[in-house]
């Protein structure tokens, strides 16, 4: 297949030039380059080894700091484990009542000091799914997580290949999963933080409601205390909740392999920025590194509209569909980031698609992307179909291969 592309001539009225397919080393020279520093670009120092920050509006990368290399994710995991869960719920295959039993071996395996968090889960003890995604997601309960697994695939190792299978769908190409909970297993489970922040992004916007819903807690009360048999509430350890405005998500990670880390997300006026941080070295100062980065993330960083949700951006051509082409629309309002204070610098922009698109399309699917070309670098946001687009009849295909036979089309 070809590289189809088309240049976007201006913002407001929006002309479309077809480009010819360009070579190997034309496509190496258009992948994003956001990283490099231009001049006027904010910096950031942090303690972290590894740092990234997204902007979801355009999808520019206002941080990257090892972004690509393998590391453990502790309880970063987990939000693996809740979007199988949350995929399952929206798909109608899995209740939020549902009950599932706390085998004794389960109990047994993750409890006591040595198991870690833990949301005090009891033998034998029937909860439902959603206590234990509360559990799971404000208490990091190693427990939860693995009664959760057990619950939905039968054994952990049947849910990890849920999990792996997720992770390859939704583009995680750097990271496995072999524990529900993040458990250190000797290497076999590994991410990058770039996937972790492709996980969160996936978690925010492909399960709005069940993302609102069971993020951004700030305690939940599960389990009783020996003797006087109190209500055991624990804190969301999230270092954003309460000291960053907006922030609503989503998970810590702490073991003495991996240190302290911080996949964490926050919108403000419309605008979300997502964070991680890894290999920290203690509790205040995942608190102070995660603050610090989403401020700056916020505060050196603005934001310039581009196209409003449901705008016309460009069109794709199509295969074999009962039309030749289809539009192309913004799922959601469109921005450039450039540095704060700054005019707006934007050199070009080009819609990318591999094609022409193979038919049938649904409304909606994602299909292409915007490409804004910045002094910074270039911002990718992805392009849906305007209007379902259906595989052509037997006359239609006919048709076709008569005028790819006379060289018409």
């Amino acid at each position: 297949m070809t590289l189809a592309l088309r240049l976007i001539a201006s913002f407001s009225a929006v002309s479309l030039i077809a480009l010819a397919a360009p070579s190997a080393s034309q496509q190496a020279a258009q992948q994003p380059t956001f990283g490099a520093t231009a001049v006027g670009t904010p910096t950031f120092d942090t303690s972290a080894k590894v740092a990234f920050l997204m902007d979801l509006s355009s999808g520019a990368v206002l941080l990257d700091k090892n972004a690509d290399v393998r590391m453990p994710p502790a309880s970063m995991a987990k939000m693996m484990t809740t979007n199988v869960a949350f995929e399952l719920i929206d798909r109608g295959e899995l209740k939020l009542d549902k009950m599932c039993t706390v085998r004794p071996e389960t109990w047994q395996k993750w409890h006591g000091p040595a198991a870690g968090s833990t949301m005090f889960l009891s033998p034998n003890e029937q909860v439902s799914v959603e206590n234990l995604l509360h559990g799971i997601v404000t208490l990091s309960g190693n427990d939860a997580s693995v009664v959760l697994a057990e619950c939905i695939a039968g054994t952990e190792q049947a849910f990890t290949n849920i999990m792996n299978e997720n992770a390859k769908r939704l583009g995680l190409t750097n990271s496995q999963f072999g524990t529900a909970n993040g458990w250190p297993d000797e290497g076999r489970t590994y991410v990058t933080a770039r996937d972790l922040a492709t996980l969160a992004r996936a978690e925010i916007e492909n399960h709005p409601k069940l993302y609102k819903q069971f993020y951004s807690q700030t305690s939940f009360t599960w389990g009783k205390t020996l003797g006087s048999g109190s209500d055991i509430t624990q804190a969301n350890r999230n270092p954003l909740l309460g000291r960053v405005a907006g922030a609503d998500g989503l998970k810590t990670g702490h073991t003495e392999e991996a240190g302290y880390g911080f996949t964490g997300s926050a919108e403000q006026n419309g605008r979300r920025l997502i964070m991680v941080v890894a290999g920290i070295d203690s509790f205040n100062g995942r608190i102070q590194e995660s603050v610090r980065l989403m401020e700056w993330g916020f505060n050196a960083w603005q934001t310039k509209p581009l196209f409003k949700a449901g705008a016309s951006v460009g069109s794709a051509k199509v295969q074999l569909g009962s039309s030749s082409e289809v539009g192309l629309v913004a799922p959601r309002d469109l921005a450039v980031t450039i540095p704060a204070g700054m005019l707006s610098k934007v050199s070009g922009m080009k819609v990318r698609y591999k094609g022409p698109v193979k038919a049938p399309i649904a409304k909606g699917q994602h299909i292409a992307d915007l490409v804004v070309m910045t002094p910074q670098g270039e911002q990718i946001t992805p392009l849906v179909a305007a209007d379902a687009v259906g595989e052509a009849g037997f006359l239609g295909r006919a048709w076709l291969g008569l005028k790819q036979l006379v060289g018409l089309a």
